[in-house]
């Protein structure tokens, strides 16, 4: 069977909306976070995650 995962938030350490495989590659992908509301540039291969940046929050006024 294969292995999957949740991908966990690299703030909070909550799980996030996204599940990857064993064989799931992401490169400079933006993770959105719904439970601290932060998203941050990751870098997945063999479900390893690295954190390439996370971005200042910035917030929208209107």
């Amino acid at each position: 069977m294969e292995e999957i995962e949740w991908i966990l938030c690299p703030v909070c350490k909550s799980k996030t909306r996204l599940k990857i495989r064993k064989d799931t590659v992401l490169e400079n992908f933006p993770l959105f976070c719904p439970k601290c509301k932060q998203e941050s540039i990751i870098t997945v291969r063999e479900l390893n995650m690295s954190v390439i940046k996370e971005p200042d929050a910035k917030t929208q006024s209107r």
